[in-house]
């Protein structure tokens, strides 16, 4: 994160502290070998490669991984006002098989944001093109700010 306050940050600037912060923080998301590639308030894309580790009995990637690689979309991009939410449910559609060695970028799109609630899509494509799966996601927003937690960690490791 830059040394530029919260408050004097652009809404491009913010969601970008945001959801590196976010991502430094995400063991789960970093272990899966997913990668953040674009942010925007209310949008993220991310990336992961099918893995053999990733792909179960009918040799296609398991629907927990691309589950998991939209929840990771989806968390960027609610999360980019410095506002934590979490997902109260989401759902998703798997329209195609994703193989081993595929890339899949899911791309997250805000639909909708009022009060502590939001609604966002996800959609999964491989390196062709192909639409892959289709997620939905809704949000709750949570007390507290992303990056004064942040900001207070590094504080705490400057005085060690």
């Amino acid at each position: 994160m830059s040394n530029k306050s919260v408050d004097a940050m652009t809404p491009q600037e913010l969601a970008e502290a945001c959801a590196h912060e976010l991502y430094r923080r995400d063991n789960a998301t970093r272990q899966a070998g997913m990668t953040l590639e674009a942010v925007e308030p209310g949008k993220s894309v991310v990336r992961m490669t099918v893995r053999d580790d990733m792909v179960q009995g009918h040799k296609t990637c398991h629907g927990g991984y691309m589950f998991a690689l939209a929840d990771s979309a989806f968390a960027f991009a609610c999360n980019t006002y410095n506002e934590p939410t979490v997902a109260i449910g989401c759902t998703i559609d798997y329209v195609a098989p994703a193989l081993l060695g595929d890339v899949l970028t899911a791309t997250a799109t805000e639909r909708s944001r009022s009060g502590r609630t939001g609604n966002y899509d996800v959609d999964i494509h491989n390196q062709e093109g192909r639409l892959i799966a289709m997620f939905h996601g809704k949000s709750y927003k949570v007390r507290g700010q992303i990056l004064e937690h942040a900001q207070a960690s590094k504080q705490e490791n400057s005085n060690d």
